[in-house]
């Protein structure tokens, strides 16, 4: 079958991909016990989906019939909202200001140039959280690009944690607040390394898919001292000394564990998102222009689960026809 794909206009083939399973505030984070679910009452399971080609290139014109859709293993009949109109966009820009990312600030701060994309599109708004070892709201949702701006420019150093997954929470809660006839996206820049949350990433991961939320996020990775300063603090905290034969011993573990352990990555791999690394200020520009051109082009998918037992469920979404392109979407969901 040959790629549909063309070289139309950013933004043209805009589909939203909003509608919340239930509506949850930043007061109301979900715990451990009490997850987020999909109600009995609402069991159109929604599945936007992003299609590349195998350059990287976004695939356009696909129709419902060139999915498939797996709902733990067993086949589905797939819809696609053909007809949505370009739907405003509510984004979370939430960024770390703890531990080092003070050292990324001059990159992060073009921020503001890149979001004129998002922002000048159809009464788009954005929001900017920042954490440390605590979330707080910098700004609430505007659509006034000059406010973001002054925001970024101002950014200031947060203490030495780095809690993502709490952040992550948070502004999945805020995106829940706005109208379901809105695109939700969650953009989040930090290290690879969660330093201190509270929340557990099941819990996030669950309020993110059913909340039908497109989460991006562009790492960056922390350097040996960050390693070193974590090591000497908890050695400390345990009330021994730093001998630097030990040190460099555990200093090795912890490095092989940083490799191993990548909380964007997870979250995003969990929730059929986009993950990149950047190392420079024109690699942070380029992912963030392909960020803005991917928040206009995904596909909704949606379907009725044939067997909708209660718990968690493995999807798994491929192209029927197409062998040369890759669809990132997302792979569970949880009904209750």
């Amino acid at each position: 079958m040959v790629l549909r794909k063309t070289s139309l206009p950013l933004f043209l083939f805009s589909l939203c991909a909003a509608l919340a399973a239930q509506e949850t505030t930043p007061e109301q984070q979900p715990s451990r016990d009490q997850p987020q679910t999909l109600r009995a009452e609402s069991n159109v399971v929604l599945v936007p989906a992003l299609v590349k080609d195998g350059k990287g290139g976004i695939v356009y014109g696909l129709q419902a019939n060139d999915f498939v859709i797996e709902d733990d293993g067993v086949e589905q009949t797939v819809h696609m909202d053909e007809a949505a109109a370009a739907e405003p966009v509510s984004l979370v820009i939430a960024i770390q200001n703890g531990r080092t990312a003070s050292a990324e600030f001059d990159r992060i701060r073009t921020l503001s140039t890149m979001l004129d994309l998002v922002l000048g599109q159809n009464q788009s708004e954005a929001a900017i959280v920042v954490f440390d070892s605590q979330v707080s709201l910098l700004r609430d949702f505007t659509s006034n690009a000059a406010l973001i701006h002054n925001d970024l420019k101002a950014l200031r150093s947060g203490d030495g944690g780095a809690a993502i997954y709490d952040a992550v929470s948070f502004s999945a809660g805020l995106l829940n607040q706005v109208p379901k006839d809105r695109q939700r996206v969650l953009l989040l820049i930090s290290e690879t390394r969660d330093h201190g949350s509270i929340a557990a990433v099941d819990d996030v991961v669950t309020l993110i898919s059913n909340s039908s939320v497109a989460v991006y996020a562009l790492a960056f990775s922390p350097t040996t001292s960050n390693v070193l300063d974590d090591l000497r603090g908890k050695l400390e905290r345990k009330g021994e000394s730093v001998d630097l034969g030990e040190a460099a011993t555990k200093l090795t573990v912890m490095a092989i564990q940083a490799m191993r352990k990548n909380a964007p990555r997870e979250i995003v791999r969990l929730t059929g998102g986009e993950y990149e690394l950047f190392k420079s200020h024109h690699g942070f520009e380029f992912h963030m222009v392909d960020f803005a051109n991917h928040i206009h082009n995904r596909y909704l998918l949606s379907f009725v689960p044939r067997d909708p037992h209660v718990g968690l469920h493995e999807i798994r979404v491929r192209l029927k026809d197409i062998t040369d392109a890759s669809v990132l979407a997302r792979s569970n969901y949880w009904a209750k």
